[in-house]
């Protein structure tokens, strides 16, 4: 979340962060729960001043007039209450300042969705077929790697099974995803729960805006984590890391969860939108200075691996009205996926600044005995595996309906063709 005394100082920037992004901040509400709250603390205190002043001179006397007993009896009425009242005050404001989005950096372009993203820079050369190149859906069927059917079958829509080639393919990326981030760039790998508490899914940042789209179980209150970023980022809940200890790089590899909400007919064909799919996520615990240094190299790595598996990608910079809640600046690697003639993206990299730090109450300590200081997270997939595993059946795809394995992934799968 933001701070409440940035909402006091500056409530202008927070209404216009807001309507930037095309959503809605309650600031108007918010200043007045905040001003009673310290109305609250002050009449509160004052009571508790004048109960505890009367209790010492009463333990002077051996008389006790019934007038100052009776007054007594009635400051401690008005305490509980206004007690009742600070709690009912402390839990609406709380939950206000849960909904309301991060503030986007300056440089971040207005705009009202992901058509009017702007274009940073293409990578590579797209390829040229002297046939005419085939969807995943198709190739995948054909070749018996992906069976929707049985997807259906088993979930209903949007779901798909793996058979074969197909599911090894999908593993040996996820393991040379993971291999790359560890061995190369010191990110320490994780095994994460897939399902996690409400607390946790708070602190991220997923709850409560976003509940209608997260998959919960309702009897032990867990939810189904949409991204390894969620868990991550309470890893360290209520902890004052020493400054020694940052940056943290963390890389986990978890199947996501996620309601997917897309109109009908758009984007639902294939393996692009489900509710079930696997990733690689890169994570990173900074000191506030760092990380805009640090977006940078996330969005490197998730660069670098898109050009080691051959295939071209560009990078977006996502306007004001595509950004997520929580994020300050967004940056989209896309892969070029020539059978369904598209940029599909495969990563989004994200600068959080304090606002899960705040929200999951993660601080370090810059110096020894100096006061704590909330951290920076920043989070983005290294890759996504569903839109990676497209752009490389369509991009790899030969004449004769075979796939090619890009060379990069031929140690993991152990075979160099899907015939």
């Amino acid at each position: 979340m933001i701070s409440i005394e940035l909402i006091r100082s500056a409530p202008e920037l927070v209404r216009d962060a807001a309507r930037r992004r095309g959503d809605d901040a309650p600031v108007d509400r918010i200043l007045e729960l905040d001003a009673r709250r310290r109305e609250l603390i002050a009449e509160t205190d004052a009571l508790r001043a004048r109960r505890n002043e009367v209790s010492r001179q009463l333990a002077q006397t051996k008389r006790k007039p019934p007038e100052v007993l009776a007054e007594m009896r009635k400051v401690g009425s008005d305490i509980k209450t206004l007690e009742a009242d600070a709690r009912t005050n402390a839990a609406e404001l709380h939950a206000l300042m849960l909904s309301v989005p991060n503030i986007p950096e300056p440089d971040v372009p207005d705009g009202r969705d992901e058509s009017e993203n702007l274009l940073i820079r293409s990578v590579g050369e797209k390829p040229s077929f002297d046939f005419e190149p085939l969807p995943h859906w198709e190739l995948g069927e054909r070749l018996g790697i992906i069976d929707f059917r049985a997807g259906v079958k088993l979930s209903g829509s949007r779901f798909y099974v793996l058979r074969g080639r197909g599911a090894a393919l999908q593993r040996a990326l996820i393991s040379w995803l993971v291999a790359v981030h560890v061995e190369e760039r010191g990110y320490e790998e994780l095994y994460l729960p897939y399902v996690v508490t409400r607390e946790t899914v708070t602190g991220s940042g997923q709850l409560p805006k976003f509940a209608d789209t997260m998959y919960h179980d309702d009897e032990d209150d867990l939810w189904m984590v949409p991204t390894a970023e969620v868990p991550i980022t309470n890893m360290h809940g209520g902890e004052i890391l020493p400054a020694d200890s940052l940056p943290l790089n963390y890389v986990a590899h978890t199947p996501c969860f996620r309601r997917e909400k897309a109109a009908a007919g758009r984007d639902t064909r294939g393996m692009k939108r489900v509710h079930q799919f696997e990733k690689v996520e890169m994570y990173k615990v900074v000191e506030p200075d760092a990380s805009p240094t640090e977006l940078d190299r996330l969005v490197a790595d998730a660069e670098d691996v898109c050009v080691r598996l051959g295939i071209p990608h560009q990078v977006k910079l996502q306007c004001a009205g595509d950004m997520g809640f929580s994020v300050v600046m967004t940056y989209d690697v896309e892969l070029w996926a020539p059978g369904c003639g598209e940029w599909l993206e495969v990563s989004s990299c994200s600068n959080c600044a304090d606002f899960q730090a705040r929200r999951a109450n993660v601080r370090y300590r810059p110096t020894e005995g100096a006061r704590p200081r909330f951290v920076h997270t920043l989070n983005g997939s290294g890759l996504g595996i569903p839109r990676t595993m497209i752009a490389i059946m369509e991009c790899y795809q030969q004449a004769d309906g075979s796939i090619a394995v890009p060379d990069v992934l031929r140690p993991y799968t152990g075979f160099d063709r899907i015939t």
